[in-house]
């Protein structure tokens, strides 16, 4: 390593961990002269360019000044997960070694840790040990990723190949989702080619609960798409009620289970998603709960089989053995980047046990927000299920400045939703850093910002 390159990459370590250690005491969201200095990134012309040191430098200062902090425990905005110490670290080094694990032979290392990771996280998750994983960008393209392999396992049983045919007159699927469905999973039908006249949409409950009453009957292929983890609530359809309805030999279970999935790893949450692992086809996220860093997506299917077919490519270039594990012919990627080290280097720290104990901690520091808010008169809209608390402050103008007077405040950081038809702030415990104290801090926050916020006169 030349000198010039050792001290870059020591001055971007120095930068990178002072950034890190200074996480507990930093505000949540940046200060109007942070922001204000993210102009000089624009002032860089290509044609007068500044040099490594200085590129670094100015990354080091404004850009991690300007920085979201949602690693140091008082983030709790769009179920943003951090990023735990070994996590980090193992991307790092991951970075370092930047290897492309589309094949085995481009990188032995990277694929076999790829496939430890894989197979622990089926465990962890308590999914099939038949099934297939895979890592990706995110849930979303997780989501995209298993409605494709449904779409064309359903049509291949119904005698239509798509490798061959297309879709062009193929067989309709009909669709079969709930009303609070994700927007990702509506993006990846679309994607998919299959269009909202063949959704039926079912009613949820008011913890936005998949009504099975409610299920339509079908008499064709059929794919029916769950939730684990509602985004708003936290609350997950009821998996064996609607799986017990099914025709199983002409219907495709998927979950969409980007944070709620993580539930089947704690003990004592495992209830709320009581029969997931019968589905076909599950949908997560290792860059939320599990705390990897973005991005990490996980897409598995209880047959591989139906991945491959959706998923598998030939080139002279690009062949593999058979029964080999090949990444880019189990997702949308040829070239991709080695997201199942820190996912590795997270289940092999902290095992089993402490994958649980870490969810169940932030299922109860959301219960802790609701308790605490409650106490003081806000309203929690939905009983807590995990770590989603969805609270309101009277009418909807107040809480919206509270959300807003809170993010400002930059103690801690909070969203705003629409919750059938009222106004919330969303509070999504994901940083596994988050301690009690951080609760009671943030709830103090909030509970400052409302009092300052003008009530409404009653009539």
């Amino acid at each position: 390593m030349v000198a010039d390159e050792r001290e870059l990459i020591e001055a971007a370590v120095r930068a990178a961990i002072e950034h890190r250690q200074t996480a507990s005491t930093r505000r949540v969201w940046p200060d109007a002269a942070a922001l204000a200095a993210l102009d000089e990134f624009a002032s860089v012309s290509v044609d007068h360019p500044i040099g490594a040191e200085r590129a670094v430098e100015l990354l080091a200062t404004a850009g991690s000044a300007a920085t979201v902090n949602s690693v140091g425990g008082r983030y709790f905005g769009f179920v943003n997960g951090g990023t735990t110490p070994e996590a980090y670290a193992s991307a790092v080094l991951a970075t370092a070694w930047d290897q492309n694990v589309a094949l085995p032979v481009m990188s032995p290392a990277a694929s076999a840790i790829d496939a430890a990771a894989a197979t622990m996280l089926l465990d962890v998750l308590g999914l099939p040990g038949s099934a297939t994983a895979t890592f990706c960008a995110g849930a979303t393209i997780a989501n995209i990723t298993a409605v494709v392999a449904a779409r064309d396992a359903l049509l291949d049983r119904a005698g239509w190949s798509v490798d061959e045919r297309g879709l062009g007159g193929s067989p309709s699927i009909t669709v079969v989702t709930g009303e609070e469905a994700h927007v990702s999973v509506l993006k990846a039908l679309r994607i998919a080619g299959i269009g909202r006249d063949q959704v039926v949409m079912v009613p949820c409950d008011d913890r936005g609960r998949l009504d099975p009453e409610q299920m339509p009957s079908t008499s064709g292929p059929t794919l029916v798409l769950l939730q684990a983890g509602n985004v708003n609530t936290g609350h997950s359809d009821p998996f064996d009620e609607v799986i017990d309805r099914l025709d199983r030999d002409r219907s495709w279970v998927h979950v969409d289970g980007a944070f709620g999935l993580w539930a089947n790893a704690a003990p004592e949450r495992r209830a709320s998603v009581a029969g997931i692992e019968r589905a076909d086809s599950w949908a997560t996220d290792a860059h939320k709960w599990l705390n990897s860093p973005y991005d990490c997506g996980v897409v598995a299917c209880a047959d591989g089989r139906a991945l491959r077919r959706a998923m598998s490519m030939d080139a002279a270039y690009v062949e593999s053995p058979d029964g080999e594990r090949a990444l880019m012919n189990l997702g949308l990627q040829m070239s991709q980047a080695a997201r199942g080290v820190p996912v590795w280097a997270i289940l092999a720290s902290r095992g089993r046990a402490g994958i649980a104990e870490a969810v169940e901690h932030t299922c109860r520091c959301a219960e802790r927000f609701a308790s605490r808010l409650s106490d003081q008169g806000v309203d929690v809209l939905v009983p807590v299920a995990l770590n989603q608390a969805l609270v309101a402050f009277g009418d909807d103008s107040s809480t919206d400045a509270v959300v807003q007077g809170v993010q400002q405040a930059g103690k801690c950081w909070m969203g705003a939703t629409t919750w059938q038809g009222r106004r919330a702030m969303r509070i999504s415990v994901s940083d596994l850093s988050t301690t009690f104290d951080d609760v009671d801090a943030s709830v103090d926050s909030i509970l400052e910002v409302w009092g300052s916020v003008p009530r409404p006169e009653s009539c």
